[in-house]
């Protein structure tokens, strides 16, 4: 595995690799990785010659500075990790390197409702953040083929408007699936920040989605979600978020048809850690 720091490197060889043919497959990440992450290497390993994954904790994209200093940080183990998982190219750069001084910090991407609801109501500016590293990461990697994990559902549409935004359409985007634990909580970074006590307890999640998966019925959705908030205010949780959306666009309802194709998002907070999790219905 090659690793670069620096922008004008990484383009300058993955520009001759692209001359020589070579498709070119894309997974950001911010470091601390799971086997959810290395998921995607192996997707982008199936479709494209050469597979780049890059590491960078963005700052723009913490609402909150406390949660920005508290993200792991577990480089060494993350190249170990990645060199195993056969991935070619590791892009680990500054935050000067994505953000030099002539950056400009003042554009915004216009998202719609998206940023209105869910997490972009409860965590302000976020997706923005999301947008402003997303974009200046395909400027410098350019990929064929953009690979994203379906825990952060949102997030994952969010970034295909993005791509329509910026007029990036040849990009592909694929959404792999969520890698769970044996107890079925979905594997992610703030995992890791859980003490003991929190992470026996944090599987109420899945709970609460397979609650929903098993009971949910064409009509009113008012009172399934209403259980499954007090089944996570039973297990301790404090929830920002139940909700049921159209699966395509992520409008919110409140009545279903019974055919629609639909998906369930959480967001609670386990004291301070805050754990995200969804599943699609048909």
């Amino acid at each position: 595995m090659i690793l670069f720091k620096t922008t004008t490197d990484l383009v300058k060889w993955l520009d001759a690799q692209r001359q020589k043919g070579n498709t070119i497959g894309f997974v950001p990440t911010m470091g601390a990785l799971h086997p959810g992450h290395l998921s995607l290497i192996e997707a982008a390993k199936k479709s494209n010659q050469l597979v780049v994954s890059s590491i960078f904790v963005n700052p723009t994209q913490f609402n909150n500075p406390k949660d920005f200093e508290k993200y792991p940080i577990t480089i060494e183990k993350d190249i170990e990790l990645l060199e195993q998982a056969g991935c070619d190219v590791l892009f680990l750069p500054s935050v000067d390197e994505i953000y030099p001084g002539n950056f400009s910090k003042n554009r915004t991407y216009d998202l719609g409702f998206l940023e209105t609801i869910l997490d972009g109501k409860f965590r302000p500016g976020h997706f923005q953040g999301v947008c402003m590293v997303v974009h200046r990461l395909l400027d410098i990697v350019n990929p064929d083929n953009l690979y994203l994990g379906q825990k952060d559902y949102q997030q994952c549409l969010v970034i295909k408007k993005l791509i329509e935004i910026i007029g990036r359409q040849t990009i592909k985007v694929h959404i792999c699936p969520t890698l769970r634990e044996a107890d079925g909580l979905a594997m992610s970074s703030r995992n890791m920040r859980l003490t003991e006590k929190e992470r026996a307890k944090a599987p109420a999640i899945y709970h609460a989605l397979l609650f929903i998966k098993d009971n949910i019925v064409k009509g009113n959705l008012a009172i399934i979600r209403k259980e499954a908030t007090e089944m996570l205010d039973k297990a301790g949780f404090k929830t920002d978020y139940i909700e049921i959306a159209d699966a395509n666009n992520l409008t919110l309802l409140n009545e279903w048809d019974g055919h629609q194709k639909i998906v369930v998002l959480v967001a609670a907070f386990l004291n301070e850690i805050r754990l995200i999790d969804n599943m699609v219905l048909s």
